[in-house]
């Protein structure tokens, strides 16, 4: 837990965006492409999918069973920049109607009783 209250788009921003480009990451190499497809796709330097995928980058949380699975699920339809954003922005909502409270405290220092992502 970080000694500090973060806003709930700030969690997203810092922690869950990250992991969220690893696990495609990994599951778009596990379908079979290359590493600098999966950089055009989502945008970023060849050089972050290597760290994605060594856990260099996107490892500050994991993300449950539930999440995972929808990120598996959301790899088959991500095949250009825009079906990434598409997807996680999919992913995202999912989160935020799930578990972004939970993932919140957890990390964050907010009082039990706080509702402030609802």
């Amino acid at each position: 837990m970080v000694n500090k209250i973060f806003l709930p788009q700030e969690i997203e921003v810092f922690y869950i965006i990250p992991t969220i480009r690893k696990y495609i990451a990994i599951h778009l190499k596990k379908q079979g492409l290359k590493q600098k497809d999966i950089a055009d796709i989502m945008m970023i330097d060849t050089s972050a999918i290597s760290q994605y995928s060594s856990t260099k980058r996107g490892n500050k949380i994991k993300l449950n069973s539930k999440i995972q699975k929808e990120i598996k699920e959301s790899c088959k339809f991500i095949k250009d920049p825009l079906s990434y954003i598409k997807e996680t922005q999919k992913i995202l909502r999912y989160i935020r109607e799930n578990f972004l409270c939970d993932i919140h405290k957890q990390i964050s220092k907010v009082p039990k009783e706080c509702k402030s992502c609802h």
